[in-house]
């Protein structure tokens, strides 16, 4: 573990490099002399501005070495994204695999940050001692922005004990042996794909298998890729699977053993799909946010049925659910989900004010609303936020789309509110369909109406191309309701009388 490291190996499929425990020690000592012949100090932040690669993980360790705080930063972003994280955070350094663009690097060293390029380190820099030294559980680990690379940044700060905590108790719960040729196909600049999907199994020892995230062509290949390194474990997201199991063929050798979708929940007719792809039982919800180290409940359930918003059971977390009024709620009564962990954050980077907000006695606002059954078992309905206010009825978004991804012809889907002069919100959704013609909306439309409750059927009903997530794989439901303002609705059904209010 993080303490004395025995890490796994690094492999990339797609270029067919493979690092073992010897190479990393040697390339890792070598960025940290870098780091070292440049000054790099206890508590100093660095921005790594690369992911997904070998050189990644060994320059997170290189800097964690030396006593540096990293923060994963999302190689998309503008000159001007990179310029408003570096004014807020205020990095010592900034670090890219190959040399950036000039606009990008005079941003950064205009506000006096010492940007590095590694691959122009390795061959200069002097070996140093592979000897590695404990790391300070109470010293800041990493910094995962999650909003306001345009504006006010969140950064969600993790010390090494919070992180400790986190794969303490996923060993705990999962243990490692699963893990044992990981698969990695998320994004390593936010919480589940770094924390959870890679760090956890590779420094337990298992070996890392790691690719770009979100590939479309690596996806439609992604059970030929399972058998060819024999992948006994990956975690998800919804929309990954959304596009694998249309386009893959499953794997074929049966090396398989474990599967864990996160960042949002699984449907529980999507949730069958991957099963039935992945030709194992053992497929996780798994629930957690970027302030808890990311997961800290799951389906580690003996026996357990998938069905939609099924989380399961708190690992390493204690669980509360609150009503509007402050007070505790029945079993199956739905209200705002509250967590305790160790693997707490240590809070927002510079915002105390924002901490306050959220954090009570130890207790986390997660702002999703959830409900625990008289198994003691975790379900969630969706975000606070997204609540659809209906004349005072609440109707949560992720029930409608869970309804809706059942419907053959519905390739993906979201659902959202907008302003009605009668209701104060009504329901809205998009829908991306295969075929895209009305016809199939108004199959989908009479479907919807024989699943859902009067209040939750959709008004308005919009035919798009696809439906815009973001690098975690979610959906911002405020973005594709603006999306679909200055769309026409499809008038279909009953809904045609209502469609153009």
């Amino acid at each position: 573990m993080i303490l004395g490291p025995r890490v796994g190996d690094l492999i990339e499929p797609l270029t067919g490099r493979r690092w073992g425990r010897e190479t990393i020690g040697e390339r890792c000592a070598r960025r940290v002399a870098a780091y070292q012949a440049n000054g790099l100090r206890p508590g100093d932040r660095v921005f790594i501005h690369f992911g997904n690669t070998c050189e990644f993980f060994v320059e997170l360790l290189a800097v964690w070495q030396l006593g540096g705080c990293v923060a994963p930063i999302d190689p998309r972003l503008t000159p001007f994204e990179v310029e408003m994280l570096s004014r807020w955070a205020r990095p010592r350094f900034a670090v890219w695999v190959e040399a950036p663009d000039d606009a990008v690097m005079s941003a950064v060293r205009g506000l006096g940050v010492t940007a590095l390029v590694a691959s122009e380190e390795r061959a200069t820099a002097a070996a140093a001692s592979a000897e590695w030294r404990p790391l300070s559980l109470d010293r800041d680990a990493l910094i995962l922005f999650t909003s306001g690379t345009t504006g006010s940044p969140k950064g969600v700060v993790h010390t090494h004990g919070s992180l400790r905590a986190r794969w303490m108790s996923l060993y705990e719960a999962l243990g490692a042996a699963a893990m044992r040729r990981t698969l990695s196909l998320l994004p390593t600049h936010f919480g589940h794909g770094l924390i959870c999907n890679a760090l956890f199994p590779w420094l337990f020892e298992q070996d890392l298998y790691i690719g770009p995230p979100f590939k479309p062509d690596l996806l439609t290949r992604l059970g030929l890729l399972i058998d060819e390194h024999q992948i006994t474990f990956l975690s998800s997201v919804p929309a990954m699977w959304r596009l694998a199991i249309k386009t893959s063929r499953p794997p074929r050798t049966e090396s398989l053993r474990r599967v864990v979708c996160g960042s949002a929940p699984l449907t529980g007719a999507l949730w069958k799909d991957v099963q039935s792809w992945a030709g194992t039982g053992e497929v996780l919800n798994a629930y957690g946010i970027t302030e808890t180290a990311s997961w800290l409940a799951g389906t580690t359930v003996d026996g357990f049925v998938p069905e939609d918003g099924l989380i399961g059971r708190p690992w390493g977390a204690a669980v509360k659910i609150i009503g509007g009024g402050g007070e505790m709620c029945r079993i199956g009564e739905p209200g705002r989900i509250w967590v305790k962990t160790a693997a707490l954050m240590r809070g927002y980077l510079d915002r105390d004010d924002l901490t306050r907000e959220v954090v009570s006695d130890g207790w986390f606002a997660t702002g999703d609303i959830g409900y625990v059954d008289d198994r003691g078992l975790l379900y969630l309905r969706g975000r606070e936020r997204e609540e659809i206010n209906k004349g005072g009825v609440k109707v949560y978004p992720d029930d409608i789309d869970a309804v809706l991804e059942r419907f053959p012809a519905i390739v993906d889907t979201c659902s959202f509110g907008y302003e009605d002069p009668l209701y104060g919100e009504n329901v809205g959704i998009a829908v991306v369909a295969s075929p895209a013609t009305a016809a199939t909306l108004a199959d989908a439309y009479e479907w919807a109406r024989r699943h859902l409750a009067v209040h939750q059927m959709p008004v308005r009903w919009y035919l798009v191309e696809q439906i815009p997530r973001t690098a975690r794989g979610k959906v911002n439901r405020t973005s594709v309701a603006g999306h679909c303002a200055a769309l026409t609705p499809i008038r279909i059904g009953a809904s045609a009388i209502r469609a153009s209010q």
